[in-house]
């Protein structure tokens, strides 16, 4: 009898018990799929702004979605009587042990707050992480960044990497120089190479009139003159200079009559008359 009193007794606890899990099961599901939509929400809105840098986008959208979901544990953790105090106090104990257990992680989180701060590299920039990667730049996160090299690969990198090697920015400048070097044979007219070097270059598509291209002598090798082609380029056609170039230089000095820049090795012997005693 004492048995069957204490179960009736015990109906509302359980009703209460059920309503409050359902509760939360509801909140969960709900805050978690509402974080989804809002840090969608968020990426879009900011990737339309043309006043928002598209490399910030995705660590924004995480801090998003992960802000939304730590209120919603919150919630959850509250529906079962936890107070919120004693939930901080938690959090702050958990964020001190992970902090020490993943160092090297936070040194990856710390290291992408600093290429966001100082921005030494954008989203669509190519560059190179010198011994590490080339190619252009499709995202910087909270601990990973990955590039998308030249021949439609993807590679991701520590943040940490990224932050701790020298970066060459390739197209952060409009524009870039072209160092480019023809060799002319001894012997041959240098004022005419010079001269039909220059015609090239003044005639090119992809070459910048100003700055103003240089056709200079830049050394003497064994049996070739080295001419130094400087010419200025938009980023986008530096490439396709320097391959037209290679196609092209050449052929025009021989269209104006001048050998190719054959090393030539001259040898002589000499006989010498040995006498007879």
């Amino acid at each position: 009898m004492e048995n069957f009193q204490d179960l009736i007794s015990s109906v509302p606890s359980l009703e209460l018990l059920t309503m409050n899990v359902l509760m939360a099961f509801i909140i969960l599901i709900a805050g978690w799929t509402a974080s989804i939509f809002a840090g969608r929400a968020v990426e879009t809105v900011a990737l339309r702004s043309s006043h928002i840098d598209p490399t910030i986008v995705p660590v924004v959208r995480h801090i998003t979605v992960w802000s939304i979901r730590t209120f919603v544990v919150i919630a959850v953790l509250a529906r079962f009587g936890v107070q919120t105090a004693s939930i901080i106090t938690v959090l702050g104990a958990a964020g001190l042990a992970i902090g020490l257990a993943l160092q090297g992680t936070l040194q990856n989180v710390s290291a992408g707050i600093m290429l966001l701060a100082l921005r030494p590299v954008r989203v669509g920039e190519t560059v190179s992480v010198v011994g590490k990667a080339d190619g252009t730049m499709e995202e910087i996160g909270v601990f990973l960044s990955r590039l998308k090299q030249s021949d439609g690969t993807y590679i991701t990198l520590p943040n940490s990497v990224i932050w701790g090697n020298p970066i060459i920015n390739y197209s952060r400048n409009s524009t870039r120089r072209l160092d480019f070097q023809v060799g002319v044979r001894y012997g041959d007219d240098l004022d005419l190479a010079l001269g039909t070097l220059r015609n090239l270059i003044e005639s090119h598509k992809y070459a910048l009139k100003a700055p103003k291209p240089e056709v200079v002598v830049g050394a003497y090798r064994d049996s070739t003159v080295i001419v130094i082609i400087r010419v200025w380029a938009e980023a986008s056609h530096y490439g396709d200079l320097n391959s037209d170039l290679h196609r092209t230089a050449l052929d025009a000095l021989k269209r104006a009559g001048l050998q190719l820049p054959i090393p030539l090795t001259e040898a002589r012997t000499q006989s010498v008359a040995a006498e007879c005693a």
